[in-house]
C-alpha cells in the first residue's frame, strides 16, 4: 500500500464513529448560506441561500440551481467564505431530499481522496451519489382487490386469482401474480370487467429491517494457527487499534483457510452492532463467497457491483445509508457507499491489480480503504497468498500487523511445482503443449482428476501476420494489434472494443490467404487440447466467452460438480476458488508477464502464477504443477519451482530500494491525450517548460506513450519520480497550475499509477 504522508493527512486520528450519529443527528441550526458540493468535476462547494423555514446541516442531500438545471449536491462542512456574495444575490437550496444524510467520515474521506489523488472533489462525491434513483421517492406499489362481481367464464386462471385474494385483500400486483400463477393480461381483463379493483399501497422500501446473521461458528474448529489470529482480530475490535498501527495482514499459503479466519472478525464486528463492507477485486469471485458465507452465517450478504439493476442499486444504497445493510460485498466502488456505522473493511486478495481504477478517479482500492479505516477510527484488513510489497514493507515499518497462516488446512500439502524448460523440450511443431505436459494431462484423466491449462491471453491467436509482406492486422482506433476470436468470427480490439470480420486475404498487399494466425490464446489452446484428448470434457474460463458474474458461477459450479476434465482458463481462475478434485496444473507461458517491462512485472508474474498453481492439490489428493518457460533461471520461476517466496520479494525489495522505486520512492503520471496529436504534443512541450526542477524529485518526459493511441485519441506522458519524503501533491498542483489546457486536451493526473501503457 503506498504509504500516508503526514502533509496529505486529514489530522489527528479521529475516534471511532459514535453508532448513534445515523438515527439520532445533531441538531440543526438556521443557517443563511450552505455551502453545497455537487456530483460534477469542480474542485470547491458552491453558496446557496437556505430559504426561510428550511434548516440544513452537512451531509443533508439537497436539491439545488446550476444554471438552467437542478442538481442533486451535498451540504458540505464549513462555513461560506468571508467574500462570498449577499444573501440576497444567491440562489436559494431547492429542497431537502428525504434521505440520512452523508456521513461525516464519508465527507471527510471524499475530501481525503481529492487531495491525495488531485481529482475534483466533486468528481469524488459523484462516486458516493452513483445510485441517484436511491434519492428519488419510491416507485408507487399497485395492488388489487376483489369486487362483488365474478367474470363469466371463471377460467382455471380467474379461479387462482380468486383463490389469492380470498386469504388476502388488496394484494400487491407482484405477488398476486406469482401466487395465482398467472400473467399481467389476466388481472387487466378482470380490472375492465369490474371484477377487480386497483388500489394504491403504501410506498416501502427492501430492507427496512436488518437481517439475523448466526454469529457463532457451527462447522467446525479452526486449526491453532487461525484460532491465534482470530483472537487478535476479536481483540482489536474490541479494544481498539494499538497506537500507530492501521491495520493487519492476513498472510496465508493458498488453501490455508483465510476466508474462515477473517469471518471470525467478521462475526465479532456483527456482534458489536458495527457494519462490514469485504472488497472483492473482481464481482466474478462473489459467487462461491456468497455461498460460504451463508453456509457460515445463515443469510446471504448484500452485493454492490456495476452489473446491479437500477432498482437493485436503489435498494442496497439505501439500506446501507439507513444502517439496515450489516454485511456488503462489493468491488472497489463500494468504498464510497454512505455505510451509517462501518466498522471492519476486508480487502481479500489485497495484491491485485483489478483494485486499481484506471477511469475517471484513479485510485488503488486498496489504498483508500485503508485510508478510510484510517480516517473511521476502525481495523483493515488485508488478506492474501502472495502480499504485494508495498503492504509487506508497511509490515517492517509497523503499521500493519502480521498474521500467519504457513500451511494448508487439514493436512493438505502445497502441489509439486516442476519447470519445463522450452528451450530443451519444444512442443511439436505448430502446437504449444509440451510432451511432457500432455503426458501427465493424459495420466490426470485416466486417475479420474480434473487438469487446468492457464494461459493469460484470450481468444484463439494474438497477432494475425501476412506471409507475404509482414502486415500486422492493427485496430483503426488504437496502437495494438485485433486479436483473433475464432468462436465468435471475428478480429476484436481487447482496448476499445473494436470488431471487424475474420480475415484471409491481406488488405495492404492483396495477398490471397496469406493471413496467419500467430501466437496462442485460451481458444487455441482448447483446440489442441480437444484435438489430443477427444473424449475429455473441456471448459474454457475467459471474460470473452463467459456472461457476467452468473455465467461465472454456472461455469464455477460445473467444475466443482465434476462435469468437466480440464479447465483452460485465463486469469480468472487464477483465485478464489476451491476445487477438490483439481490435481494438475500446467501453465503454458509462465513468461508471458515478464514482457512488459513495468517496475513490478516480476511480482505479478510471481504472484498470478503461484496464485494459479494453489488452485490445485487442496484436499487430500497431491497436487502437480508443470511450468512451461524459456527462462527458468530466472527469479520468478526460481521462486516458484523452490518455493521461497520470502526471497523473492526481498530480491524484489532490494532492487526496488536501490532505484528508489515504490514503497521506497513515489510515482505520479500526468497524461495528455486528444483526437489532434500536433495540440497534445504542443500542450506537452508547454507542460515540460513549466516542469519544477529542484532537489529530491525528477520529471521524466514528455515522451509519446506505449500505447499512443488509445480510442482515437492521440496520449503522451510524463513521469514525476520523488523520495518518500517529497510533497507530491503540493508539487503537482503548482506544476500543472501553472499550464492551462487548450480546448480538445485533456489532462489526467495518476498518482501511484499501475498502469504504464
Amino acid at each position: 500500500m503506498t504509504s500516508v504522508h503526514r502533509n496529505n493527512r486529514p489530522g489527528n486520528k479521529s475516534p471511532p464513529p459514535d453508532a448513534s450519529i445515523a438515527h439520532n443527528p445533531p441538531p440543526r441550526q438556521r443557517l443563511a448560506q450552505v455551502r453545497v458540493l455537487l456530483p460534477v468535476a469542480v474542485a470547491q462547494a458552491y453558496c446557496y441561500a437556505v430559504p426561510a423555514g428550511m434548516e440544513l446541516a452537512a451531509g443533508d442531500i439537497v436539491r439545488v440551481p446550476l444554471s438552467a438545471r437542478q442538481c442533486t449536491g451535498v451540504v458540505w462542512d464549513g462555513a461560506a467564505p468571508a467574500d462570498s456574495v449577499s444573501e440576497a444575490r444567491l440562489r436559494p437550496v431547492g429542497e431537502r431530499i428525504a434521505v440520512p444524510p452523508l456521513p461525516e467520515a464519508l465527507r471527510r474521506f471524499i475530501d481525503w481522496v481529492a487531495a491525495y489523488t488531485l481529482h475534483p472533489a466533486g468528481a469524488v462525491l459523484r462516486l458516493a451519489l452513483s445510485a441517484p434513483e436511491a434519492l428519488q421517492p419510491p416507485p408507487p406499489r399497485i395492488g388489487y382487490a376483489a369486487a362483488d362481481v365474478r367474470p363469466r367464464p371463471m377460467t382455471r386462471a380467474r379461479q387462482r386469482v380468486f383463490a389469492a385474494l380470498a386469504g388476502q385483500s388488496p394484494l400487491e400486483q407482484g405477488l398476486l401474480l406469482a401466487r395465482a400463477e398467472v400473467g399481467i393480461g389476466v388481472l387487466r381483463g378482470l380490472e375492465r370487467t369490474g371484477c377487480l379493483r386497483r388500489v394504491a399501497l403504501p410506498a416501502a422500501h427492501k430492507g427496512d429491517e436488518a437481517p439475523k446473521f448466526r454469529l457463532v461458528r457451527e462447522n467446525g474448529a479452526l486449526s491453532p494457527a487461525q484460532e491465534s489470529a482470530a483472537l487478535v482480530l476479536r481483540a482489536a475490535l474490541a479494544q481498539g487499534m494499538p497506537a500507530g498501527q492501521q491495520g493487519f495482514l492476513l498472510d496465508g499459503v493458498t488453501g490455508s483457510g483465510k476466508t474462515e479466519v477473517y469471518f471470525e472478525a467478521l462475526a465479532a464486528a456483527l456482534a458489536a452492532g458495527r457494519q462490514v463492507l469485504v472488497l472483492l477485486p473482481e464481482i466474478a469471485l462473489t459467487g462461491q463467497f456468497l455461498q460460504r458465507f451463508q453456509a457460515r452465517f445463515g443469510v446471504e450478504p448484500l452485493v454492490w457491483h456495476s452489473s446491479l439493476s437500477k432498482a437493485r442499486r436503489r435498494d442496497v444504497w439505501r439500506q446501507v445509508a439507513l444502517g439496515t445493510a450489516r454485511m456488503l460485498v462489493g468491488a472497489r466502488s463500494a468504498l464510497f457507499l454512505p455505510f451509517a456505522e462501518l466498522g471492519l473493511i476486508i480487502v481479500d486478495e489485497e495484491h491485485e491489480q483489478a483494485f486499481k481504477q484506471e477511469d475517471g478517479v484513479l485510485y488503488h482500492a486498496r489504498d483508500m480503504a485503508v485510508a478510510r479505516a484510517w480516517l473511521g477510527g476502525f481495523p483493515v484488513l488485508l488478506s492474501s497468498a502472495t502480499p504485494s510489497l508495498e503492504t509487506l514493507v508497511n509490515v517492517e515499518r509497523r503499521r500493519f500487523e502480521r498474521l500467519c497462516l504457513p500451511q494448508r488446512f487439514g493436512g493438505a500439502r502445497q502441489p509439486d511445482i516442476e519447470p519445463v524448460d522450452l528451450r530443451r523440450e519444444r512442443p511439436p511443431k505448430g502446437r504449444w503443449l509440451a510432451t511432457s505436459l500432455v503426458a501427465a494431462l493424459g495420466e490426470t484423466l485416466r486417475r479420474g482428476d480434473q487438469s487446468l491449462l492457464f494461459l493469460n491471453r484470450r481468444g484463439y491467436a494474438p497477432v494475425s501476420l501476412c506471409q507475404a509482406c509482414g502486415e500486422r492486422i492493427v485496430c483503426p482506433h488504437c496502437d495494438s494489434w485485433l486479436v483473433e476470436h475464432r468462436a465468435r468470427s471475428c478480429l476484436l480490439c481487447h482496448h476499445c472494443g473494436h470488431r471487424r470480420a475474420l480475415l484471409r486475404d491481406c488488405p495492404a498487399c492483396g495477398g490471397e490467404e496469406t493471413l496467419v494466425a500467430c501466437g496462442p490464446g485460451v481458444e487455441r489452446i482448447a483446440e489442441e487440447t480437444a484435438g489430443l484428448f477427444p473424449d475429455a470434457r473441456i471448459e474454457v474460463l475467459s471474460s470473452d466467452g463467459i456472461s457476467g458474474a452468473r455465467g461465472h458461477q454456472g461455469a464455477i459450479g460445473r467444475i466443482a460438480a465434476r462435469q468437466v476434465d480440464i479447465v483452460i482458463g485465463t486469469q480468472i481462475i487464477a483465485k478464489g476458488h476451491h476445487f477438490p478434485h483439481l490435481t494438475l496444473v500446467g501453465v503454458v507461458d509462465g513468461d508471458l508477464g515478464l514482457a512488459n517491462g513495468d517496475l513490478r512485472a516480476a511480482e505479478r508474474t510471481y504472484q498470478l502464477l503461484h496464485q494459479v498453481i494453489g488452485r490445485c492439490g487442496r484436499e487430500e489428493r497431491a497436487g502437480r504443477a508443470l511450468l512451461q518457460t524459456w527462462m527458468p533461471g530466472h527469479p520468478v520461476m526460481q521462486a516458484l519451482a523452490q518455493g521461497d517466496r520470502d526471497r523473492f520479494m526481498a530480491q524484489e525489495r532490494q532492487s526496488r530500494a536501490r532505484a528508489g522505486l515504490p514503497p521506497f520512492g513515489r510515482l505520479a503520471a500526468v497524461i495528455l491525450s486528444g483526437a489532434v496529436e500536433e495540440r497534445v504534443r504542443q500542450t506537452a512541450d508547454m507542460l515540460a517548460q513549466a516542469a519544477p526542477r529542484g532537489e529530491g524529485f525528477a520529471v521524466l518526459g514528455p515522451a509519446p506513450a506505449p500505447l499512443r493511441r488509445l480510442r482515437r485519441r492521440h496520449r503522451w506522458r510524463f513521469l514525476l519520480r520523488a523520495r518518500r519524503e517529497v510533497g507530491l501533491q503540493a508539487l503537482l498542483s503548482g506544476w500543472l497550475g501553472r499550464v492551462k489546457p487548450p480546448s480538445g486536451v485533456r489532462l489526467v493526473v495518476d498518482v501511484d499509477p499501475y498502469w504504464f501503457g
